[in-house]
């Protein structure tokens, strides 16, 4: 056991933009809770749940935050949202 237990929770969603949209949502929601990893927050099929898309960008940024834009961003990583 590594003392780390992950939090899985069920949300339904139409189709794969909603789900991540949705992901991205709830993790800005939650992320003033000190152990939010949001790099860490993917979404996968109900039938598929091997097979897991990223939410965020997951690139460690100077002082070992994490990028917060959405996975596959095209602009250069951030520590906070543009206004």
């Amino acid at each position: 056991m590594t003392g780390r237990f992950v939090i899985h929770l069920p949300i339904s969603a139409p189709d794969l933009a909603r789900a991540k949209m949705l992901g991205r949502t709830a993790g800005r929601l939650l992320a003033f809770l000190a152990r939010i990893d949001l790099g860490g927050i993917t979404v996968s099929t109900e039938d598929n749940q091997g097979v897991r898309h990223w939410v965020f960008c997951d690139r460690r940024l100077d002082g070992g935050r994490r990028c917060v834009l959405r996975a596959d961003h095209e602009t250069p990583c951030t520590a906070r949202l543009p206004r």
